[in-house]
């Protein structure tokens, strides 16, 4: 049975750091592209960043570019997303994803599994 689960999500102030992560199980994690994206009260779940199976390739939104970096350990079937600089436009619930490997993974189609996701709360 697959299962991600999100982690370290929580409150944080403007200009702070947080850093959240990704267990997965259930499914060969090594060959899968894994994505973060996020949901914000009233809007509709957006794309974050997207890392391929190897961590060769990876894309981040515009409004996380410079700010957010992804990793990726296939030993351990884990994702993580370090965020700086975060702001109250960055609060939102992130939810962790896990797709087949043959495209970007800019777009949620392109995922299989999804995870509950964890609210990342950012305080002015």
């Amino acid at each position: 049975q697959v299962h991600l689960v999100e982690s370290g999500g929580g409150l944080v102030r403007a200009g702070g750091s947080r850093s959240i992560s990704c267990s997965a199980s259930g499914f060969t994690f090594s060959n899968h592209t894994m994505g973060w994206f996020r949901q914000a009260p009233g809007k509709e779940r957006e794309f974050v960043v997207a890392i391929n199976w190897s961590g060769g390739a990876i894309y981040y939104a515009d409004s996380v570019k410079g700010r957010f970096t992804i990793a990726r350990d296939n030993a351990k079937n884990t994702v993580h997303l370090q965020m700086n600089s975060l702001q109250p436009e960055d609060t939102a619930v992130y939810f962790c994803a896990a797709g087949a490997d043959y495209g970007l993974g800019l777009d949620m189609t392109e995922y299989n599994y999804w995870g509950p996701g964890t609210q990342v709360t950012v305080s002015s």
